[in-house]
This record gives structure tokens, sequence and C-alpha cells, in this order.
């Protein structure tokens, strides 16, 4: 079974060569994209030297995730962020996941990084809301090729392109978590932030975007909240 591993970057050249070096090891037959968005420091050499096909798309992790897909051959695609910790057998886990024929698809239970207890916290908030079909891109979404593209791919929008691809996955039949083991991600979004007002962006963003609010507006209030949290920290 041919993964795709498909990883959107943008000025991640500190933390890229780790991943792709332990996706390295698990697998030969893995294939590995990387798909930029412009980035201005090394990022671009340090993939290809680790022997990442790259390619370029507009910035945005929506059209970067999709201009992967559509040139993937793998039977399996796997959508990584590129400052996360793939766990050493987690390519070996994901097919053991999809032996059943009728799982689509999934994702691995996340952890953060993070030694503070706002990431203790977020550890245990992801897994009360995996237990109810919410998860997000940072925990390393997987799916069967021929879902992905029954279900139209992932929509090349400027935010919640990961909670709408995966809400019409989890529509579109079984999927599991792998629990064991288990995708550690950075906790470094939330550096000088409040997470009282965190918690509060994410309630509003999500009823802005079931309002129908468009995705292109949605992230230029996510990210002007992001500025206003940190200048007042």
């Amino acid at each position: 079974m041919l993964i795709s591993v498909i990883v959107p970057t943008l000025n991640e050249a500190e933390r890229l060569p780790g991943l792709l070096a332990n996706l390295q090891r698990q697998s030969d037959s893995a294939e590995i994209i990387v798909v930029d968005g412009g980035s201005t420091d090394d990022t671009i050499d340090m993939a290809a030297r680790h022997g990442a096909r790259v390619l370029t798309a507009p910035t945005g992790r929506g059209q970067q995730l999709a201009t992967g897909a559509a040139t993937a051959r793998g039977e399996v695609l796997l959508f990584l962020h590129a400052d996360c910790r793939f766990p050493d057998r987690g390519l070996t886990a994901i097919t053991a996941a999809l032996a059943p024929p009728d799982i689509v698809g999934g994702n691995f239970r996340l952890l953060f990084d993070g030694e503070d207890g706002f990431s203790r916290w977020l550890d245990r908030f992801y897994a009360w809301i995996r237990r109810r079909g919410f998860y997000y891109g940072d925990s390393g979404v997987f799916v069967r090729r021929r879902v992905y593209d029954a279900l139209g791919g992932i929509r090349p929008i400027a935010l919640m392109e990961d909670y709408d691809f995966n809400r019409r996955l989890e529509k579109s039949g079984r999927t599991c978590c792998i629990d064991d083991p288990p995708l550690l991600t950075s906790s470094r979004r939330f550096a000088g932030r409040s997470p009282v007002g965190i918690v509060a962006g994410w309630l509003a963003i999500h009823a802005l975007f079931h309002l129908g609010v468009p995705p292109a507006r949605l992230a230029r209030i996510y990210d002007s909240r992001r500025l206003s949290e940190r200048r007042r920290r």
C-alpha cells in the first residue's frame, strides 16, 4: 500500500528536516510531497535534499494541500503539518488501521509538546472531541484515495479547510483514531496568547463558519485576533 505524505510548508527550514528524516527511515515506498507556499528561508532546498518531491502553490494550507493531493500517486493520502513529530511506527500503524475495508480514513491521537498546563488541557480536550467525531489537520489525517476523490477533496479555502474536509469524511463512512502511537505537535502557535482568548476565538470562528461567513474573511478575523492577543500580552 503506497502512502503519499503531503506536507504544506511556509518557512519551516528548521523543523522540516527532522520530520522528513523520520519518514524516510520508516519506509522506502512512501511518497513524500512538500508543497511550499512561498518560503523565504531554505525550506525548499531542505525538502529536496531529504528526498521529497517539492511543489509550489499560493500561500494557504488549503490550497497547498489540494495541490499536493492532486499529484499524489498513493492509495492512501496522509496530511501532516511540518512542525509535528510523526511517530516512528506511524506509517505501519496506518496500514494496520486500514486493513478493515470499511475504514475510510482517520487520524492520530494528538499530544502537544508544551510543558504548560494549557497544553495538558489541550491533550484531554482533543481526545474528548475526537470521541465525538471532531478533529483537525494537526492530528495527521489519512484517507483512502478513492474516498478523497469521491468527497471532492480538500477545498482550497483560506481557513477551516481541515474542519470542512473532516466533517465530510466522517459522514462518508467509518473512521478510526490511532491511539498508539500518538502524534506530537508543536504548541508554538499558542505562545504569548491567552488560553481563554484562544478558546473564545475557536468558538467564534466555528460559529461564523457555520453561519456561512466566507473563509477569506474568517482568516482575516483569525489573524487579527491572534495579533491582538499577543500585543495585549
